[in-house]
């Protein structure tokens, strides 16, 4: 389920956000709120998003999620933390020496690397922001090293926009296709073939049907044994759309 941002109280948020938020003495020695969120994330990333909840925090910690509430107010105000805090894992800077197009696809792997690494903070949406530094801090990276192509901001924003929207819907289907197992209890290989085998007799016209979705199929390299085929295709067109949004950038470079 989608997680919207900022549904806590607006102004002990940014504070905590912004680390403005005035000294609040420890109730349980060396809890505080950077403790909390780092709780927090560790529960996110080991069971996901629907298992963090103030309890389950203060458990972690050894205290009652009331001992919480003095440093974070509540759940809506810790995931705004949480998100904030892992994006300081992505680079604030990016070598040009290659060029942008290289500085794009390093700083477009390591946000792929990021999702995956953190598949909670796809969860969070992006249609209400956090507004945290480390949030704006991705976001000036990026526009400084697509600032290097002689664009101004009308050509720009649209670019910053589809490359976040392209690394995050490709990892999403990544971390989806790691989540299926345990959440169907079916391997990918064992649900490909009990619905290949169901399909044929279904539809054994699907070809003279549908022969645009066969031919877009045709034509593919071999895929390795090991690799999954959701993730294996999620990586290709993740790699593939960086390429293809940059072709477009050039083209406005250019004329």
């Amino acid at each position: 389920m989608t997680v919207f941002a900022a549904q806590g109280d607006p102004r002990r948020t940014m504070e905590l956000l912004w680390g403005v938020a005035e000294h609040r003495p420890a109730r349980k020695r060396g809890l505080n709120a950077d403790v909390i969120v780092d709780a927090g994330i560790a529960i996110a990333d080991a069971h996901g998003m629907d298992a963090v909840s103030m309890r389950a925090v203060g458990e972690r910690l050894g205290c009652t999620a009331m001992a919480l509430y003095t440093h974070v107010p509540g759940k809506n105000e810790l995931v705004d933390l949480m998100y904030d805090r892992v994006l300081a894992e992505i680079p604030g800077g990016y070598d040009l020496g290659a060029g942008w197009r290289a500085a794009v696809h390093a700083w477009a792997r390591d946000q792929w690397n990021f999702c995956l690494r953190h598949p909670w903070a796809l969860r969070v949406s992006q249609a209400r922001p956090v507004l945290g530094p480390n949030e704006f801090a991705v976001l000036n990276t990026l526009v400084g090293i697509l600032r290097e192509t002689g664009l101004g901001p009308r050509d720009l924003r649209p670019v910053v926009h589809a490359l976040g929207n392209h690394v995050r819907g490709s990892a999403a289907t990544v971390a989806e296709a790691r989540e299926a197992p345990a959440a169907t209890g079916m391997s990918e290989d064992d649900w490909w073939l009990a619905r290949g085998e169901e399909f044929a007799s279904v539809a054994p016209d699907f070809a003279e049907r549908f022969p645009l979705v066969v031919w877009i199929e045709s034509d593919r390299d071999p895929m390795p044994e090991d690799a999954g085929y959701m993730e294996y295709h999620a990586e290709e067109a993740f790699v593939t759309g960086i390429d293809l949004l940059l072709d477009g950038v050039e083209t406005h470079v250019v004329s």
